[in-house]
């Protein structure tokens, strides 16, 4: 059962306090923003509003500044090695959220979610063997399937309007057609979807029946909005475990993707014995801050994330309004989930690719939707975890662009 809010947790002592921290989720100025060395804000010219990449312009957490400062004062720049402390926080903070019951011995590290999926495929299939994916769907899902040379089997989503749910007929065709594995996005990536627990058991069931390996990407699951309940695919049932790996991180729950650290999990015994085949340096690759700062982050920073979580409701409903009053031909669901507004733009006659006519001629960003799957370049996705300020831009710099 999900919390109303996740709850403070201090499963594991830390070098320093984190009593009067206080949790600063207002994002600086765009002049403030436009110092940042990262990929969002380095990869468009000085003129371009970039609202694509799916990291947030808010401040990181306190206790995760806390501890890197550590680190750093202390000279603590070495290799990532053994890190108890960031599965025991990882267990805590899911019973607490989730009511999952996660031993801390099954927790494997990885240096992110991509790596992690890549290097669990190597072991599990050959190359041409078919693996699944239910679009529109994170797009780099294609580009980890195309290093491991899968062949790659699209089953869309049913679609109402803009609310997507799994085709499970599909799902058991395909699952028919010989697919080796299924990667899910839970919840998904673009849509803002959280999965009904009554779809994701049908599908550990026809998995279990049909010898598939469910990769449950989870990466999202903590930006939950409170009326929304997400449900972890190995906590559904004794058959999701059987079949299931999960992937996920703390890297956009609280914005430190570029730190490097993500969790994988089984929990069924011939799982684990495959993944410990997985070269020793998939754990090694990962980085030290991020293991360390991922650990802070699940211990310490729940508060940080309920706050995120109350700004990010008020933007996801600022952008509806906006986008209602402002340009009521683009169709926009508010998502259940996360930062990420998938925006149907078909209405608005701006060519074969709509984000790259927006970037021409608004001068803002946004990532095109065919990236998620070839039916759905009349969409693209818009990142609104930012200030209300550049939402409002955003949609005006759209607007001039019609």
């Amino acid at each position: 059962m999900r919390a109303d809010r996740p709850r403070a947790l201090l499963p594991w002592n830390f070098p320093w306090q984190t009593n009067g921290m206080s949790d600063n989720v207002v994002a600086p100025s765009l002049v403030e923003l436009r110092q940042r060395k990262s990929e969002k804000w380095r990869g468009f010219p000085s003129d371009v509003l970039p609202l694509p990449v799916a990291e947030m312009d808010f401040p990181i957490a306190e206790p995760i500044k806390a501890s890197l400062r550590d680190m750093i004062d202390r000279s603590d720049t070495g290799y990532l090695g053994a890190i108890p402390e960031l599965k025991e926080s990882f267990a805590s903070f899911a019973m607490s959220l989730w009511g999952w019951h996660l031993d801390p011995n099954h927790v494997r590290i990885a240096s992110d979610v991509g790596v992690a999926a890549v290097e669990i495929l190597r072991v599990l299939i050959k190359p041409g063997d078919k693996v699944l994916i239910d679009t529109p769907v994170y797009n780099n899902f294609f580009n980890w399937l195309n290093e491991v040379k899968a062949e790659i089997i699209e089953v869309p989503m049913r679609r109402e309007d803009l609310h997507y749910t799994y085709d499970l007929i599909g799902i058991e065709n395909a699952y028919k057609s010989g697919v080796k594995v299924h990667i899910l996005c839970n919840p998904q990536n673009p849509t803002g979807t959280v999965h009904a627990k009554a779809d994701l058991q049908k599908i550990a069931d026809l998995a279990l029946e049909f010898g598939v390996t469910v990769i449950s990407d989870e990466i999202h699951a903590p930006l939950t909005y409170v009326t929304e309940e997400f449900h972890p695919f190995l906590a559904i049932s004794d058959s999701a475990r059987r079949v299931g790996i999960t992937i996920t991180s703390a890297s956009k729950s609280f914005n430190i993707a570029g730190l490097k650290c993500a969790i994988l999990i089984a929990e069924d015994e011939r799982l684990n014995e495959l993944l410990a085949t997985m070269p020793i340096a998939v754990h090694y690759r990962a980085s030290l801050f991020g293991g360390v700062a991922s650990a802070a982050a699940f211990a310490h920073g729940s508060s940080w994330l309920t706050a995120a979580l109350d700004q990010l409701d008020k933007n996801r409903k600022l952008l509806d309004s906006l986008i209602r009053s402002r340009i009521p031909a683009i169709n926009y669901r508010i998502p259940d989930c996360s930062y990420l507004a998938w925006l149907d733009l078909s209405a608005l006659n701006l060519g074969d690719n709509p984000a790259a006519t927006l970037l021409e001629r608004g001068r803002v960003a946004l990532n095109s939707g065919h990236t998620y799957g070839a039916p759905y370049s009349q969409f693209a996705r818009l990142n609104f975890a930012t200030s209300p300020e550049l939402i409002t831009d955003g949609i005006e710099r759209i607007l001039k662009a019609l």
